[in-house]
């Protein structure tokens, strides 16, 4: 069974489990995708881990000074999860709940 995820509220570019029950919630009226369409099924064989950063918010602005490639991943400690940017979406999705 795939996993199913959603866009997480307040940004446009992070995707978080459907089924996400931490404190930064997602779209309640958004659309499913599944970790085929996001291209999480089959792209990475190995990640690059970067600093953990504080907030899924700060995943966006990284490409400001940080640009992100294809395999990194960053923990991001509010969200108790890690996630991996991937260049097929230009965003990030999780990859590991915590807890």
């Amino acid at each position: 069974m795939q996993r199913l995820y959603k866009k997480m509220a307040g940004t446009s570019a992070v995707f978080v489990a459907a089924n996400h029950s931490g404190p930064s919630p997602v779209e309640r009226d958004g659309l499913t995708w599944t970790e085929h369409e996001l291209g999480l099924d089959n792209c990475i064989r190995t990640l690059r881990w970067c600093e953990p950063i504080d907030s899924s918010l700060a995943l966006e602005g990284l490409e400001e000074y940080d640009r992100p490639q294809h395999g990194d991943a960053r923990y991001v400690n509010k969200l108790h999860s890690a996630f991996v940017y991937l260049d097929k979406i230009q965003g990030w999705v999780e990859i590991t709940a915590f807890g």
